[in-house]
């Protein structure tokens, strides 16, 4: 497995079987992202919520690829009115492509789409599970405060290894919310996203470990400079 980290909340995640996977897919307008957007590749593309910095270019690379888009029925409507391949979900469904399992979760975020002229509603925000072709799970929060499915629910049912968190505050929750998110999953694994983007999202990754092992000295903490690649 690899996973590449774009910048922001932006993922490449290659399985086993070589299935390409993008994960809320902004990349042209990423001051973070140094991968020109003409060469990602992408057999499946999961978006998290209508916002222009997770929708991103979803719609010129499954264009260009002929990728399948799987977002929440509201978004999912709004692809296949484009023309495009889609497959909406709901919250706590789940979906095979090939041999990986995506499960959609709650997330606690607004998700109407706020990059048209005027702006339209998108359903609900979400995150997803992935679980790979070898049983590995990874979670992709998506934008979210900290919320108690996370201690219940996605800790003591769907049990990640792998965990990626925002911790950029003012729009997610910040570090110290982050770290007792981490703390309730209590992954293997765990990965920052979401921070250092822009200005306002700005946050120290060495003091956000520290919390972390605060609470739970277990959890290895991954941080990953954009562009950066993690393999297991």
């Amino acid at each position: 497995m690899k996973l590449r980290w774009l910048g922001h909340s932006a993922f490449e995640l290659i399985s086993e079987e070589n299935v390409k996977i993008l994960i809320d897919p902004f990349i042209s307008n990423n001051p973070a992202c140094s991968v020109p957007v003409e060469e990602i590749e992408a057999d499946l593309i999961c978006v998290t919520h209508g916002h222009a910095d997770h929708f991103g270019d979803a719609l010129e690379i499954a264009n260009r690829t002929g990728a399948l888009i799987i977002a929440n029925h509201e978004l999912s409507i709004f692809f296949s009115q484009q023309g495009f391949q889609t497959q909406g979900m709901n919250i706590g469904a789940s979906s095979k492509y090939q041999n990986i399992k995506v499960t959609m979760l709650d997330s606690k975020h607004s998700s109407d789409i706020d990059f048209m002229e005027e702006m339209v509603p998108g359903g609900t925000a979400c995150g997803f599970i992935f679980e790979l072709e070898n049983g590995l799970k990874i979670y992709h929060a998506g934008d979210t405060g900290l919320f108690g499915d996370m201690k219940t629910i996605i800790a003591d049912f769907y049990k990640p290894d792998i965990a990626i968190l925002p911790i950029g505050d003012r729009y997610t929750m910040g570090p110290e919310a982050a770290s007792q998110a981490a703390q309730w999953i209590s992954p293997k694994k765990l990965i920052p996203m979401h921070y250092n983007t822009f200005p306002v999202i700005e946050q120290d990754a060495d003091e956000f470990v520290n919390l972390v092992h605060s609470k739970n000295p277990d959890i290895e903490v991954i941080i990953l400079e954009p562009g950066q690649t993690y393999m297991e």
